[in-house]
């Protein structure tokens, strides 16, 4: 018999580094009985932080999922988990999840309230329509403030967040929570029992804040339904608990109200309460709905529900390799009814794949089962070709759904192996790990021979480098770190380029007029613009031309740079009846992109990072000066509630290697910092001649 899906929810635990998601995660797994004992971060023995080189370093690298069940309200509910890494390194690991979630917990640290990494998976989970609720951690710390960490979200992220408990003390006085819409105080203890709390009144001092915060809340649950905004300017009191929960989550799911809830996961205090929020305020895939994507086969939008009942339709969002069950596709299934063995459709490659075993995940642990239904999230073995992204369906049913986008490497290191046995262990290792892992590349410098692997940041190939190390035993030789730069025009030039061969019989001719210049705003690639009349180049031919213009953009002109876009419009030109074929014209194109781009301004790009620096106010003017050395650009200056200033700043990423070491040197260690990538931007002229120079090549001076 198909579960009731209104009992279910999907939710991941997104967050800053180091506001306490896997903490939070551990106390979730042992509240709802899944563990036994609460494995600590700062130990190495977090049940989701399961690699070694997260428990080494106590930072989540890989994204973890597990199934749990909580009850609430005398029913089952059945929570499918996802503990995501905080690191910018990682956030593909992000991305791909919230692409599967119905809901987020959206976890701050109470003093650092809203960090760079916060606002970042907000507007991840704000481009998915993921519907989030606020959790404050840490209120235990000096310096914590709940309330002040709600105006923040209101103020950083534009969020309507409503609190819907306040805490009872903070620091080391926090001591439990009250319920705004029951009007109960719960105090908790920090043991380690499975009912480590109890009801009691709420303090004298607190009640004047409870009525002004509960007016507050029951005046927001009002705004979110229209029936009970009638019975609330009748009367205002006659609004039963159900009736606020039910309008709060009617706005939570729009997407109109973010409710906050606080606590304090290290100390066991508040996680309780959290999850009954999580089944109060975040949707089931009920209330997510029907998923729609293309058929395939007509390009109609088509869509599916969430039932049992509908053809089978999933999306596979990561695949990981495991060194007992080989390649695992983990995936959310969004409608219909999968039994282990079972063939599915892969629209991509449209080509059938056996599912030979269906897993529960529990971390790194598969408990295998025999059927996945309708807003289940699992595991797969036993494909051939799937990748991340990839729709999987019933081949009588076929639908396509929306994929995910990734953003681009912008770090690359060459490396070999230190002994030719390791040559092919080395390219089998590389190949699974980008089939793991969207934004780490790895390709072959033509000239120089080298393997160059690129990614997210110096984290996420020291990561990469230590797991070639541990589980493929590949010891290699690693190369300087360098940056990923891309090339652009920003000039328009017209250009006819004739391609002719002859070599006795048969020859080669294509004719083309191009016109070349910068991409429309907003527009990544090539953008191709046929406006060839009277078919003086056969219509055959014309995707020749565009495909050649698109190898040609992998390796620039200036320094063979890859180019980030271009806008190609094919104004004319002429063929021969028998020498004219599709290769003739596809030379043509990328021999009119060799000598048509360096007339078109040419300009090398380099990555520029959002970076943000929290330091004592003493060290301030030895930062500044240190970051307007690396070409950095201040955007803004502030200050924390406990005195300490915040740097916010754009820097080229080629000024920022190492820049972790001098911090802590200029601020004797007091001083954090926090990069992400924001954008490409030009080099410096002066600059770009000696990168341009540096790679072999001639740098081509503006007329």
């Amino acid at each position: 018999m198909a579960r009731d899906l209104q009992y279910t929810r999907n939710i991941g635990i997104m967050a800053h580094i180091d506001a306490g998601k896997t903490t939070t995660s551990e106390r979730i797994l042992y509240y709802t009985g899944k563990t036994h004992k609460i494995g600590e971060v700062h130990e190495g023995a977090a049940t989701m932080d399961w690699m070694a080189q997260e428990q080494e370093r106590g930072i989540t690298i890989t994204s973890a999922a597990t199934t749990a069940f909580w009850h609430y309200g005398g029913q089952v509910y059945q929570i499918n988990l996802i503990d995501t890494p905080g690191h910018v390194d990682f956030t593909v690991e992000v991305e791909r999840s919230l692409r599967v979630l119905d809901g987020t917990v959206a976890t701050f640290c109470a003093v650092g309230r809203v960090q760079p990494q916060s606002e970042t998976v907000w507007r991840q989970a704000d481009k998915y329509n993921v519907p989030k609720l606020a959790y404050i951690n840490k209120m235990d710390r000096v310096g914590a403030d709940f309330l002040a960490c709600v105006e923040d979200i209101h103020n950083k992220l534009g969020a309507n967040a409503v609190p819907v408990c306040l805490p009872i003390g903070s620091e080391d006085t926090f001591e439990g929570i009250v319920d705004l819409i029951s009007r109960k105080a719960i105090y908790y203890n920090s043991s380690e029992e499975l009912v480590n709390f109890k009801y009691g009144p709420i303090p004298e001092d607190m009640l004047g804040d409870v009525a002004v915060w509960r007016d507050k809340l029951v005046d927001t649950a009002a705004e979110c339904d229209d029936d009970l905004m009638e019975k609330y300017f009748e009367n205002p009191e006659s609004l039963t608990e159900e009736e606020i929960i039910a309008a709060l989550r009617k706005g939570t799911i729009s997407m109109k109200i973010v409710p906050a809830c606080c606590g304090s996961s290290f100390k066991n205090k508040g996680v309780q309460f959290l999850l009954d929020c999580v089944m109060r305020y975040l949707p089931s895939p009920l209330d997510k709905g029907a998923v729609t994507g293309i058929n395939p086969r007509n390009g109609q939008e088509v869509e599916r529900k969430p039932s049992a009942d509908e053809p089978f339709c999933g999306l596979v969002f990561k695949i990981a390799t495991d060194p007992y069950v080989g390649r695992l596709a983990f995936m959310r299934a969004y409608s219909g009814h999968l039994d282990a063995g079972a063939f599915v459709y892969n629209v991509r490659s449209g080509r059938k794949e056996r599912l030979t075993r269906l897993y529960q995940m529990h971390s790194n642990h598969q408990n295998p089962i025999d059927f996945v239904e309708a807003g289940d999230i699992c595991a797969a073995v036993g494909f051939k070709d799937l990748r991340t992204g990839d729709t999987v369906c019933a081949e009588s049913h076929q639908i396509t759904l929306e994929s995910m986008e990734f953003p681009d490497p912008v770090i690359g290191i060459a490396v070999e192996p230190k002994t030719q046995q390791d040559l092919d262990k080395l390219s089998i290792a590389l190949g699974k790990l980008s089939e793991e892992d969207p934004t780490f590349t790895v390709k072959s410098d033509h000239e120089t021979g080298q393997t160059i692997i690129s990614g997210m940041g110096e984290l996420h190939l020291d990561i990469i480098i230590d797991r070639l190390r541990r589980e493929f035993d590949v010891e290699i030789n690693q190369g300087a770190p360098h940056v990923n730069y891309k090339e652009a025009i920003t000039g328009v030039y017209q250009h006819r380029e004739v391609f002719r061969k002859q070599t006795g019989g048969r020859g080669k001719f294509a004719d083309i007029v191009v016109e070349i210049g910068p991409a429309d705003e907003g527009v990544n690639g090539l953008q191709f613009e046929n406006e060839v009349k009277g078919g003086n180049i056969p219509k055959e031919f014309i995707p020749c031309v565009q495909k050649g213009f698109e190898l040609a953009m992998a390796n620039g002109v200036l320094a063979g740079y890859e180019m980030q876009s271009m806008k190609v419009r094919l104004l004319d030109g002429s063929f021969h009846p028998v020498d004219s074929d599709a290769l003739s014209f596809e030379l043509a194109a990328r021999m009119a992109f060799r000598n048509a781009c360096p007339k078109a301004k040419p300009v090398l790009l380099e990555p520029i990072m959002n970076l943000e620096v929290v330091t004592p106010e003493e060290y301030m003017g030895d930062i500044v000066g240190d970051l307007n050395r690396r070409r950095g650009q201040i955007a803004n200056m502030d200050s924390t509630s406990t005195g300490a200033r915040i740097i916010k700043a754009f820097v080229p990423l080629a000024e920022q290697f190492g820049y972790v070491t001098v911090l802590r040197t200029l601020s004797s260690g007091r001083a954090t910092s926090t990069m992400s990538f924001d954008h490409y931007a030009e080099v410096p002229a002066t600059l770009a001649k000696s990168i341009v120079e540096r790679n072999g090549y001639r740098f081509i001076e503006e007329d």
